[in-house]
């Protein structure tokens, strides 16, 4: 199952997405600005779907927003957890922070507000705030049933689903604050979707996440490769803190990013970013 959030006249509507992708069936839901999240919140407590209300759409002729425009909360995200963009990072101004050896994931927060939609225009911050814009292609988690202390051996029956974002990231403030989460939250800075494709269609641990900038491949990776699997991110996360359906875990992001080339290729503004994930689909947004 495909569920998505849209816009087509003049309301917001939240639904189903045909296997093919191709057609949107809208559902009987109340208040559609959340998007998903009223849907997995329904499904976690036993509740069916709504049903089928409105009219069945192609695609192409409505206007997707990120499947949870809204989310609950701040999304975990985790740092650095393939080995290939590890390694590219340990050339950079990195080199002095990188661990030796990585007996814990590196977890740090995205503020929930800087979700936009799949193919919506990023709003690059002004350049005295930053200048050194920066994409990550992700795959991210969606959680469907919430606990507390989780273990890795019955973390994936939490799983509700996976879809796509970019963590955008301006590296010239991430490194100014030493902490990251100002340099991962400015505005527009988490283009998320084009739908979540539910864990019963897709295994995460087994997908493979690329991106272009201006038609250009930069990333590829499969997440298999991830240092810390989506178990171990689980199971992490919710140790001490209680997840809860519809929190969001970005899992990390393959080699290829701008900052890991020499010299640095930051984004500029009218560059477009595509990133695709085997069994989910593609998001693709121009900064501006």
């Amino acid at each position: 199952m495909r569920l998505a959030s849209w816009s087509w006249g003049g309301r917001e509507h939240v639904g189903t997405i045909s296997a093919d992708g191709r057609e949107a069936t809208p559902l009987a839901v109340g208040d559609a600005s959340r998007g998903a999240l009223p849907l997995i919140q329904a499904l976690a407590r036993g509740e069916p779907l709504p049903q089928p209300s409105g009219t069945r759409l192609p695609v192409d002729v409505v206007t997707l927003r990120a499947p949870l425009p809204r989310p609950l909360r701040s999304l975990f995200c985790v740092g650095r957890n393939y080995r290939a963009h590890a390694q590219e990072l340990a050339g950079t101004v990195f080199r002095e922070t990188m661990p030796t050896s990585d007996p814990w994931p590196i977890v740090f927060g995205k503020l929930g507000e800087c979700v936009i939609g799949p193919f919506q225009t990023v709003r690059m911050p002004s350049p005295t705030t930053t200048i050194q814009v920066d994409y990550e292609s992700e795959l991210a988690v969606v959680i469907g049933r919430g606990g507390r202390d989780i273990p890795r051996s019955r973390a994936m029956d939490h799983v509700f689903g996976y879809t796509i974002v970019n963590d955008v990231t301006a590296r010239d403030v991430q490194m100014r604050h030493q902490q990251w989460d100002l340099g991962k939250s400015f505005d527009d800075f988490c283009p998320m979707g084009p739908w979540i494709v539910t864990a019963d269609e897709l295994d995460g641990r087994a997908t493979r996440v690329r991106g272009w900038v201006n038609g250009e491949p930069r990333q590829d990776g499969l997440t298999k490769d991830m240092i810390f699997d989506i178990p171990t991110l689980i199971e992490t996360c919710s140790r001490g803190i209680t997840l809860h359906p519809g929190d969001v875990i970005a899992t990390g992001t393959p080699a290829g990013v701008g900052m890991g080339f020499n010299p640095p290729r930051w984004l500029k503004s009218g560059d477009l970013v595509r990133i695709e994930i085997d069994g989910i689909g593609v998001i693709e947004n121009r900064f501006e």
